[in-house]
């Protein structure tokens, strides 16, 4: 799982969960340690307007 500095709106303890538990057999984390401590440090949830629930119902 490649983690790379980006905004830090995307840099969140979220997306590293859904790797880590996405991952089969192995998971490899290459990145900079400091930015991996700041996802998991970033618990802050944004809402986001995808429309899924809409699509979901027609």
């Amino acid at each position: 799982m490649p983690i790379s500095q980006t905004a830090p709106m995307l840099l969140t303890r979220n997306l590293l969960y859904t790797g880590m538990t996405r991952a089969k057999k192995l998971l490899i984390i290459i990145g900079n340690k400091n930015i991996i401590d700041f996802m998991i440090q970033n618990s802050d949830n944004k809402i986001r307007n995808t429309g899924l629930a809409y699509k979901m119902n027609n």
